[in-house]
């Protein structure tokens, strides 16, 4: 269960980053709020997850997780370069949590 709560995690961390294109200076109040609680869930799920999960570990899969999701965000609403070098990379991140998760 823990590793759901981190993937679950993972996405919210997510919606904090693409939340942070809109909050205008935390001045946008509907997108700060957004940004606010997803960082709230993202966090406290990536806390749950790491009580049996090593911290390291956990943590790397989470980042790997927000980190590729923000840019599939970026690439798919907001007209971000999907270049074929940025795709191997990004498989590559994939890739390295595949491996995380297979270790323990």
């Amino acid at each position: 269960m823990a590793w759901f709560w981190l993937i679950i995690g993972g996405l919210f961390e997510v919606g904090f980053t693409t939340s942070l294109r809109f909050v205008d200076g935390f001045k946008n109040l509907p997108w700060t709020l957004a940004f606010l609680a997803s960082v709230a869930v993202s966090m406290a799920l990536l806390e749950v997850a790491s009580r049996q999960i090593p911290m390291g570990t956990a943590y790397a899969v989470w980042g790997g997780i927000g980190a590729v999701g923000t840019v599939v965000v970026g690439m798919l609403w907001f007209n971000e370069p999907s270049s074929t070098i940025r795709l191997l990379l990004i498989l590559a991140i994939v890739a390295a949590i595949a491996a995380l998760r297979m270790t323990g």
